[in-house]
C-alpha cells in the first residue's frame, strides 16, 4: 500500500536551514508528483511546494526563494530544503500524493522556528 514517511523536522532559529525528507513506497514513484503541505496550530493545511514526475516545481508565495523541492527517483524520496527560516514557518509538514482521485498523507514532521 502507499506509504509516505516524513523525517528531518526539528528546532531551528530564525535564519537557519533545515532539510525535510519524504520516503515513498507502494506506488510507481517516478510516475507521480509529490507535494509538501504544512499546518500551523489553529490554521488550515496549506500547500507549500510541489514537484511533478518530470521535476517541474511550484511554490507558495510565502516560501518562494527560500524553499526548494527536489526528488531522487533512485531512492524514492522527495526533499524540501528550507532556508532563511522564519517563525511563521513553524508547522507540521506533511508529504502528499494525489493518485487515482485519492489523497495520501504521511504522519508529518514538526518544524519549529524560534529564538
Amino acid at each position: 500500500q502507499v506509504t509516505l514517511v516524513e523525517s528531518g523536522g526539528g528546532l531551528r532559529q530564525p535564519g537557519e536551514s533545515l532539510r525535510l525528507s519524504c520516503r515513498c513506497s507502494g506506488f510507481t514513484f517516478s510516475s507521480h508528483g509529490i507535494n509538501w503541505y504544512r499546518q500551523a496550530p489553529g490554521n488550515e493545511r496549506e500547500l507549500v511546494a510541489s514537484i511533478t514526475w518530470n521535476r517541474l516545481t511550484d511554490y507558495a508565495e510565502s516560501v518562494k526563494g527560500r524553499f526548494t523541492i527536489s526528488r531522487d527517483n533512485a531512492w524514492n524520496k522527495v526533499y524540501l530544503q528550507m532556508n532563511i527560516l522564519k517563525p511563521e514557518d513553524t508547522a507540521v509538514y506533511y508529504c502528499n500524493l494525489k493518485k487515482d482521485g485519492l489523497d495520501y498523507w504521511g504522519k508529518g514532521t514538526l518544524v519549529t522556528v524560534s529564538s
